[in-house]
């Protein structure tokens, strides 16, 4: 398996590449260039391991250069007494129908714990392979959750520097404390004057600044990203799609087949994403219903086809899905089409003019899905 962007595939990188780099250096994400499949037998199997055996079941044939012995060791450190709760991602159901998967059982009680236990331990490893021999500095912006996250999992790792950009004023009271007062002698915490998507773009555009990255250079550091853009972010999370239908097997509730819904909030669009990616590896999912709260970008899209982010932007009670540029979303079209000129295209004029069109095919499409 290999790791192309989403904006031009001329370029094969391996996974330890892409997990050390982040971005592509078109602007683009990295993405696998095969989605492996998991049978109904391997399923039926994952049904009797406990969480990190089926994180290691899934993670393993996207990371094809690292040893089987690697991978275990990556999920036992990741997914162990950092966590409240030996289940790590348990199901808490209400009735014979509904089940709700929690992911706050991470030392910052953030359901980035779940992937931003794993990915300093990844990016470590990657970097190793890669040869690497400069430092990396880890660029973040937040909308909540990831910044506390972030500086969790990479306080005070040899070789890392992480630099965390939120709204000022646009965190929670909790989530401002969490992040301030973080211990670690690598890690720094800085407020912007604005919303997430304006500290989201002011760091892709540090990752796109070729002086900025000549400079960091000489002084023996590179840039890397611990956000949902970051492919060793979101490939932790496909894992609990997969521990989440095993629980309801588990539970009596469905028979091993049966399709299962997952209703999940939505700001970056990195959770759904993984959903959706789980379901192409073959888990048996029904529909993926994308939550939205007032800053309703994505609703919008998926009924029209249309993404504009040219609206008003709110400041609600659920602050990490306050976002009108929804990251992942890129990952999602290239997927559905496999045309990277066109998905260049449709982020060129996003960022351009505030909008594209994906037209009425693909909208249904999306939808379908």
């Amino acid at each position: 398996m290999e790791y192309m962007s989403t904006r031009g595939n001329s370029e094969r990188v391996t996974a330890a590449e892409a997990i050390s780099r982040g971005l592509a250096r078109d602007g683009g994400l990295y993405v696998p260039d095969v989605l492996p499949t998991v049978s109904a037998e391997e399923l039926r199997e994952m049904c009797s391991m406990p969480y990190r055996k089926r994180v290691e079941r899934i993670m393993r044939p996207f990371l094809p250069e690292f040893a089987e012995e690697e991978i275990e060791a990556l999920c036992s450190a990741a997914y162990g007494d950092n966590f409240d709760d030996a289940a790590i991602a348990p199901v808490h159901f209400t009735d014979g129908r509904t089940g709700y998967l929690e992911l706050w059982h991470g030392p910052t009680s953030a359901f980035k714990d779940m992937a931003l236990q794993m990915l300093p331990r990844l990016l470590v490893s990657s970097l190793k392979k890669c040869g690497e021999k400069r430092g990396v500095c880890i660029l973040v912006a937040t909308s909540g959750d990831t910044g506390k996250a972030a500086l969790e999992g990479f306080a005070d790792v040899e070789g890392t520097k992480i630099l965390v950009f939120y709204p000022n004023g646009g965190v929670s009271d909790v989530q401002r404390l969490q992040m301030v007062t973080q211990q670690g002698a690598n890690v720094g915490v800085c407020a912007v004057e604005g919303n997430f998507d304006d500290a989201q773009t002011g760091v892709k555009r540090i990752f796109s600044d070729a002086a900025f990255a000549a400079e960091i250079d000489k002084r023996g550091w590179f840039l890397s990203s611990a956000n949902s853009i970051n492919w060793g972010r979101l490939l932790p999370q496909i894992a609990y799609y997969f521990s989440a239908y095993c629980e309801f097997v588990n539970s009596g509730r469905i028979k091993m087949g049966d399709a299962l819904d997952f209703c999940v909030p939505t700001g970056n669009f990195g959770n759904i994403l993984a959903g959706w990616i789980a379901k192409r590896m073959g888990l048996p999912v029904g529909k993926l219903i994308c939550a939205s709260n007032a800053n309703n970008v994505l609703t919008d899209f998926i009924h029209t086809g249309v993404y504009d982010k040219r609206r008003t932007f709110h400041v609600t009670d659920s602050p990490s899905m306050d976002i009108l540029v929804s990251s992942n979303l890129e990952r999602l079209l290239y997927f559905m089409t496999g045309d990277s000129a066109k998905v260049a295209g449709w982020m060129a004029a996003l960022g351009s003019e505030g909008h594209y069109d994906v037209g009425e095919e693909l909208r249904e499409r999306i939808g379908g899905d």
